[in-house]
C-alpha cells in the first residue's frame, strides 16, 4: 500500500510539473536554433520540391499536395531576411497546424525535442525587428539559445500587396 501512495505522489508532481514545462521540437537554420510548441507539429518530411504560387513573397516557397491537404510552404531563412534557402535532400519541411490550417516551414534540419521551463522564456531583446516580429521568446538550453517561433507572424503577410 505504501508504494502505491508514493507512485501517487510522484504522478502528482509531475502533472504539476508538466503544466509549467514547454516540448519544443527544435530545429536550425544555419548557426542559429528555433523551437515550435510539439502539439503544433504533425509531421516532418524531406524537403522534395513544392509548387510555386504567383504574386506571393520571396519566403512563400509554393505549395505542397499532403494527402489531398494543400499545404503552403514558408522558408524560414527567407522569412528571417537572409534570402531563400538553396534546399537539398537533406532540408526538411516541418508540417504543423497554426489555427484550423496547415502550413510547412522549410528548414536546415530538426535537432531534437527540448523540454523547457516555461519560467525560462525570456522576451526577444529589441533590436531587429524582424527577430521581435516573428518571435514570441527566447530560451537557453544546454548553452544554446533558442528562439521560439510565432507561428501566426511567419505566416502572415504572404501575399504581395497590391
Amino acid at each position: 500500500m505504501e508504494a502505491l501512495s508514493l507512485r501517487d505522489d510522484m504522478s502528482d508532481k509531475s502533472a504539476i510539473a508538466g503544466q509549467n514545462t514547454l516540448q519544443l521540437i527544435a530545429f536550425s537554420i544555419g548557426e542559429q536554433t528555433y523551437g515550435v510548441e510539439i502539439t503544433t507539429v504533425r509531421e516532418i518530411r524531406a524537403w522534395n520540391g513544392a509548387t510555386p504560387l504567383p504574386n506571393t513573397r520571396e519566403f512563400v516557397r509554393g505549395v505542397i499536395n499532403l494527402r489531398g491537404t494543400i499545404v503552403p510552404i514558408f522558408d524560414l531563412r527567407a522569412r528571417f531576411g537572409d534570402g531563400q534557402t538553396s534546399p537539398t535532400k537533406n532540408h526538411v519541411v516541418v508540417v504543423m497546424s497554426v489555427g484550423d490550417k496547415w502550413v510547412g516551414i522549410l528548414v536546415d534540419a530538426v535537432s531534437d525535442i527540448l523540454t523547457v521551463n516555461r519560467d525560462e522564456i525570456h522576451n526577444v531583446p529589441e533590436g531587429n525587428s524582424i527577430d521581435t516580429e516573428l518571435l514570441n521568446g527566447i530560451v537557453t538550453h544546454d548553452s544554446r539559445m533558442v528562439g521560439l517561433i510565432d507561428l501566426h507572424a511567419v505566416v502572415s503577410g504572404a501575399k504581395m500587396d497590391g
